[in-house]
């Protein structure tokens, strides 16, 4: 059973950073595409960055280019989420996704990350 849980949300100004964890268990990030997705309320799911093809490839949203970095680490079977330069705006719940070899997706639970201004 494939399992992600994400971690590292919280608030944080205007201009800050953080950084999210999601540690995967019953599949190994390297031989999935990992994303990160973020939801406000209301509105739909964004895809936020992924990496892939044995984590040697990365795809950032327009968005965010710039300010956040996706990374993993395949000794910890993790990935990682640096944010940069926090902006309001990117208030909003973070999820983690491993879309599998058969391309079923797998979503955790989601982290909160709040900006004030």
């Amino acid at each position: 059973q494939v399992r992600l849980v994400e971690s590292g949300g919280g608030v944080v100004e205007s201009g800050g950073s953080l950084t999210l964890s999601c540690v995967a268990s019953g599949l190994a990030i390297s031989s999935a595409a990992m994303s990160w997705y973020r939801q406000v309320p209301g509105k739909e799911r964004d895809f936020v960055a992924s990496i892939f093809r044995r984590l040697e490839s990365t795809n950032v949203a327009d968005s965010v280019k710039g300010r956040f970095t996706i990374s993993g680490d395949k000794a910890k079977n993790t990935i990682y989420l640096q944010m940069n330069n926090l902006e309001p705006e990117d208030t909003a719940i973070y999820y983690c996704n491993a879309q599998d070899s058969y391309d079923y997706d797998h979503w955790g639970q989601g982290t909160q990350v709040t900006v004030s201004s």
